[in-house]
């Protein structure tokens, strides 16, 4: 399946109880990710994606916020290390890179791999890949939505 958002918009991919929102970005920038021990910086292209997986559902304003604070802002994003108990109350997560694989068998905030992002066991196997104009969608099962929102319209209802 092949997705088009337009420049202002985001894709949101919904399944009965956990959704995945998703942009393309426009500008190259460094993002930093703090991981355990160190602190490097992710290379980011246009054409690559940023997606927020909220595995439980939750609150769409709040997975757009996140994905507009790292896409068009550059915050940090963090890897929490492994068996930290933060990860079991961590709502949404986030990756960014050229192509995203969703897997349920990953800790949540774990990590640090940008390619990999934990999401509910049905959204698992999704692969997305970005491109400027596109994004493909490959393993996507029947029955769930597939929308835009755009983020313009969305800010000027706060």
């Amino acid at each position: 399946m092949i997705l088009e958002p337009g420049a202002g918009d985001l894709f949101l991919i919904q399944g009965s109880s956990s959704f995945l929102l998703g942009g393309v970005v426009r500008e190259r920038f460094a993002l930093p990710v703090n991981a355990v021990d160190d602190v490097y910086f992710e290379p980011v292209r246009p054409g690559d994606l940023v997606c927020v997986s909220a595995p439980e559902g939750g609150s769409l304003r709040a997975a757009t916020m996140l994905l507009l604070l790292v896409r068009d802002h550059h915050f940090p994003v963090f890897a929490l290390p492994k068996g930290h108990p933060g990860s079991t109350w961590v709502p949404m997560v986030l990756s960014t890179a050229p192509s995203i694989t969703l897997s349920c068998g990953i800790v949540r905030g774990t990590h640090p791999d940008q390619h990999l992002l934990c999401s509910s066991a049905e959204l698992a196997g999704i692969v997305l890949r970005g491109g400027v104009d596109a994004v493909t969608v490959e393993g996507l099962p029947a029955g769930f939505t597939i929308s835009y929102i755009c983020v313009d319209r969305a800010l000027a209802a706060e």
